[in-house]
Parts: structure tokens; C-alpha cells; sequence
């Protein structure tokens, strides 16, 4: 597979929402946080929908069910319906039944979003490692996941049952801060067998086909706020990316990210969907976006000019990410960011 190495964020003439077709939504950190919407998300999915762009849901959390996702969702205020969810769950009951006879028994160490995933592949769900498991699978199960069902996955895997995960995202937004994702318990199980799982979400291949399977999407836009999964996993299915500032990617990570990690376009969040991209062009030794001129001087990046924040943040991407590409990397932004108030 062949990528193109993207030394700035591209511009659009068009508004996104009407340049592709559907948008691939990442949700914690993008439409809400915490089970609560983001400033924007609501009326601005609203308005993209309006004008014709499907709207698809793809989450690397497999703890709920598409039905119960596609409720809260709608609840939030964008009418939604369980076939416009596409969770790792489901990629992952997908690589097992490819792997494991139809009715084969799963031992399932997280929650119903995952056995409803199995039960849909024609596979049997189960708690145990005595119940005979042919394959181990586990996800997301929540706060509550009890300590004792990492060690039962850890009894089957030392039978040499295949393992699978759903997804290794270290880390989940709430509304109080950054908490252990499903790839912190997955690491549990990693440090107590020796074992590697089997990865089916983003930003690994599995998801992307699941996902273009299930919404037949013919211009995709991801839409994220992570770069290791949403970024990424755009980057692997070779489909333009929109990264929202709105979770856990901060501007200096944007910055310093290598190539599988930059986004086709950034914005400060959903907003971007309605609108165009500016573009960023070379200026003598520097890189314009806006009326912001920004440049590699050294071991530091430079911003001159005034205007949008975000036209700032996306000629210090150019700057930066072209820098890295000749080998300077590192390049201290902190007064450029501080300036931009980023």
C-alpha cells in the first residue's frame, strides 16, 4: 500500500460536508464527552445531514450495543438508528467468525456491546474458560469490569485459545479528565501471558472494512480527534481525515506528529464540516495560511502575522511537518502555540 506523505493540512474550496459523501465519526472527544454533547456537535451534524451527507458513527468503544449508542446519540438532539453505529465490536466478531467454526463459544472479558457483536456472527458468547472456548475476545467492559475476568482470560489463553481484541486505545475521555481505555487492560493481560492479540479497531484494517461494509461510503471523510486511532486508521484505508481539536490531541502533539498521524485538514471542531478549508502555500522560506506566515529558524518554529487561530496552527503544521521531513525534528513551538493561545 502506497501513501502520499502530507507536508501541510490541504485545502478545500468546497465545504467538507459537501465534498464527501459520509462522514465516518469518531464519538468520545468528537460529538460528546462524557456522555454529554460538544459545544457545536449537535447543530452541526444537524446541518451536514440536512444538506445530504450521511452521517456514520465509528467508535473503537465496544462496551455498548449500536441500538443503545444510537439512543444517546439521538437523545442528544441528531435523530439516529442502530445501522448508522459501527463499533469495534463488531469488526472483531467479524476477524473471529472468519477464524473460528459458526456456533463456536466465546469467552467475553468486557460488555454487551461485544456478545451482541458475537450473537450477530452467529457465535455463542460465554463467561468462562471452562465453558470450552474457542476463541477469547476482549473490549471495553467499563469501570466495573471485575479484576477476576482478566485472570479467566488469561486461563483460556494459557490453554492456547486465540486471543482478540476489540481495540487498544490506552486511554477513553470522560467528564472528569482522561481515563484507562481498553488497551490499558489488555496490556494486563499482554504483561500476565506473553501473549499478542489479535487487533481489529482503529487504526488497523479490520475497522476500516467494517466500516466502508456496513455504510457503502464512496467519499469518506474521517472524522476524529485522535490521531493513533481516527488519523491513523484513515491513513491505512487511504481516505482524507479531519482531525477537531475537541479531545485529546493538543496542538503541540499536531505539530510533532509523523506522517501515518496528520490529518488532511484540522479545525477547532465540528464547525469544520460546514465550511471550506483554507489553503496553506509557501512564502519565501515559510509557509501562508491566513494572514500567518510561519517558518523553521534554527530549533524553532516562528509565527509571524495575525488573524484566525486556526490558520496559525496550520501554517505551523506546514512548517513543521516539512521540517521533520528534512530530518529537523523537534523544533521548540512553544512561543509560536503560546501566541495562537494553543
Amino acid at each position: 500500500m502506497s501513501h502520499t506523505i502530507r507536508t501541510s493540512p490541504a485545502g478545500s474550496a468546497r465545504a467538507l460536508h459537501e465534498a464527501y459523501d459520509t462522514a465516518l465519526l469518531d464519538l468520545d472527544g468528537v460529538v460528546y464527552a462524557g456522555g454529554e454533547a460538544i459545544p457545536y456537535a449537535v447543530e452541526s451534524l444537524l446541518a451536514a445531514r440536512a444538506d445530504g451527507m450521511r452521517l456514520a458513527y465509528v467508535t473503537n468503544n465496544a462496551l455498548r450495543p449500536p441500538d443503545v449508542v444510537a439512543e444517546h446519540i439521538t437523545e442528544l438532539g441528531v435523530p439516529t438508528e442502530a445501522a448508522d453505529v459501527i463499533n469495534s465490536a463488531q469488526a472483531v466478531a467479524r476477524l473471529i467468525a472468519e477464524q473460528v467454526p459458526s456456533g463456536s463459544k466465546v469467552l467475553v472479558i468486557g460488555g454487551e456491546g461485544l456478545r451482541v457483536a458475537l450473537r450477530e456472527r452467529g457465535l455463542v458468547p460465554v463467561e468462562s474458560a471452562e465453558d470450552g472456548p474457542a476463541a477469547v475476545v476482549q473490549g471495553y467492559g467499563g469501570p466495573e469490569l471485575a479484576w477476576g475476568r482478566f485472570a479467566e482470560a488469561c486461563y483460556a489463553i494459557a490453554r492456547g485459545v486465540p486471543w482478540f481484541a476489540s481495540n487498544t486505545d490506552l486511554t477513553i475521555p470522560g467528564a472528569r479528565g482522561i481515563a484507562p481505555g481498553n488497551g490499558a487492560a489488555v496490556e494486563v493481560v499482554r504483561i500476565a501471558t506473553g501473549a499478542e492479540p489479535q487487533v481489529a479497531g482503529k487504526p488497523l484494517p479490520p475497522m476500516h472494512r467494517e466500516t466502508i461494509l456496513r455504510t457503502g461510503a464512496e467519499r469518506p471523510l474521517v472524522v476524529g480527534d485522535r490521531l493513533d486511532t481516527d488519523i491513523e486508521g484513515a491513513f491505512n484505508g487511504e481516505v482524507d481525515s479531519l482531525l477537531v481539536l475537541t479531545g485529546v490531541t493538543d496542538a503541540a502533539q499536531l505539530l510533532a506528529a509523523p506522517p501515518e498521524h496528520r490529518p488532511t485538514y484540522v479545525d477547532a471542531d465540528l464547525r469544520g464540516l460546514l465550511t471550506g478549508q483554507p489553503e496553506v502555500s509557501a512564502a519565501g522560506d515559510g509557509f501562508r495560511c491566513g494572514s500567518f506566515v510561519a517558518r523553521a529558524a534554527g530549533e524553532v518554529l516562528e509565527l509571524d502575522g495575525e488573524g484566525e487561530q486556526l490558520d496559525g496552527l496550520r501554517a505551523l503544521c506546514a512548517a513543521a511537518w516539512t521540517a521533520a521531513g528534512a530530518g529537523e525534528c523537534g523544533l521548540d513551538a512553544g512561543k509560536a502555540l503560546a501566541r495562537l493561545g494553543l
